[in-house]
């Protein structure tokens, strides 16, 4: 099976892809949506960009359009849950765009919006609802949204939710669900505590894995720039400078290195905005869609988009810092070569940052091509007893081998100073 034609679908659905200009299916596509249209639970491995967002995404919907029907009030037939409010935007105007021509009702509710709002919005009840953990158990808490009859669960990004501590969440979440449902996890990575999750709320599921896990996307030219911190400013002039019209998003360890980065680049005359956590969900999506229609030519983010902007134009990504979580580094360079596109990836790594650099590259199992200098001595080596001039190693000073301040007695014998020597005619 190899295109979305060969699939039986419903006509407005079929309709809706086409129109999307979706005509091959992705290998992970290919191998879930069969399997999650016979009612299976999925626990599918995927790289970042390989059209997951549809995997599950097309089921749920033919799932919808075979049971028609407004949903009763605060009611909810499908909820996907994503780690940041990027993501669940980014997952909801996927799926709206290809529910535009049906009845279906999709909405998303995150943290940082009126809560207000959500509340009214989801009154009328709902198809599919896509939602950050956090802001949904506000919501439940509050009796503002029923999931007693959602058949449909998709945890989307699932190793990155359960570094924010989604696990406790989610026990908070499952009670609420209906115990009859599909249960679809999603993830680019795969540890031993998401197998676990897996085994916990997912039944009898069918592995879907595309490429092994944690493998960066295969179309990205990745490479590595060993660059002091006070240099980056004049290396990322240099590197923009060489790719003037490309879209651009460059990565942050931090809220206030983002924003001071932004403010540097915007005085030196470059069109740039920039999203992390410090900014307003008004703010942040201004900034996705100014650079998503090319306003802007660089957007400057912290990990808060590392899974939450799918822009194929992006052509370039530049960490700035390297991620002291090395599973960031796959999602951030995932922003680029997608949907069959190549990309290319640059990374600076001063000489704190060596060992995120190791980490990172024990994580995808490969050695990040070098360019430019190469420190001499790895950063995190420490240095070496000194060497005598025989080549043997001088032993270090130890003073727990050695008698403090001793003396000797004219008989030749040693005693510590302070302590009293013995009365020869004591005897």
């Amino acid at each position: 099976m190899q295109n979305f034609q060969d699939l039986t679908l419903e006509p407005t659905l079929a309709s809706a892809i086409s129109a999307g200009g979706f005509t091959t299916l992705t290998p992970i596509q290919a191998q879930a949506i069969p399997l999650a249209l016979n009612g299976d639970d999925i626990l599918g491995i995927a790289q970042t960009g390989t059209g997951k967002t549809l995997a599950f995404g097309v089921p749920i919907i033919q799932a919808a359009l075979l049971h028609p029907g407004k949903p009763m009030s605060k009611t909810v037939k499908a909820l996907i849950l994503a780690p940041t409010r990027e993501l669940v935007n980014q997952i909801a105007m996927t799926l709206s765009t290809m529910t535009k021509k049906t009845n279906l009702r999709v909405s998303a509710v995150v943290g940082g919006a009126s809560l207000g709002k959500q509340l009214k919005i989801l009154s009328r009840g709902t198809d599919i609802l896509v939602a950050t953990p956090g802001r949904l158990i506000d919501l439940l808490e509050r009796g503002g949204v029923d999931l007693s009859i959602t058949r449909h669960l998709v945890l989307d990004e699932a190793d990155q939710m359960l570094d924010i501590g989604f696990i406790h969440a989610l026990r908070r979440i499952v009670p609420y669900l209906n115990e009859k449902r599909q249960t679809m996890l999603f993830s680019a990575t795969m540890s031993k505590p998401m197998e676990s999750l897996s085994r916990t709320y997912l039944t009898n599921p069918k592995r879907v894995q595309v490429s092994s896990p944690n493998v960066t996307a295969d179309l990205v030219d990745q490479s590595v720039q060993f660059v002091e911190k006070a240099k980056k400013p004049f290396q990322l002039f240099k590197i923009l400078q060489d790719h003037t019209s490309t879209a651009t998003l460059i990565f942050s360890r931090t809220k206030h290195g983002a924003e001071k980065l932004k403010n540097s680049l915007v005085s030196d005359g470059y069109k740039a905005t920039s999203i992390h956590g410090n900014k307003t969900q008004g703010q942040r999506d201004r900034a996705i869609k100014s650079f998503r229609s090319g306003q802007v030519d660089i957007l400057v983010a912290t990990d808060v988009a590392a899974r939450g902007i799918d822009i194929p134009t992006v052509g370039l990504v530049i960490n700035y810092d390297l991620p002291n979580v090395a599973e960031n580094y796959v999602h951030r360079i995932g922003r680029t070569a997608r949907a069959g596109r190549s990309g290319k990836a640059i990374s600076f790594c001063a000489s704190d940052e060596y060992k995120y650099l190791k980490d990172i590259e024990k994580l995808i199992k490969t050695r990040i091509m070098t360019i430019g200098d190469v420190p001499h001595r790895a950063p995190e080596e420490t240095k070496s007893s000194p060497q005598r001039k025989n080549g043997t190693k001088k032993k270090r000073f130890n003073p727990r081998d050695k008698v403090k301040h001793s003396q000797k007695s004219r008989n030749g014998q040693r005693y510590r100073r302070g302590k009293s020597r013995p009365n020869k005619t004591a005897a």
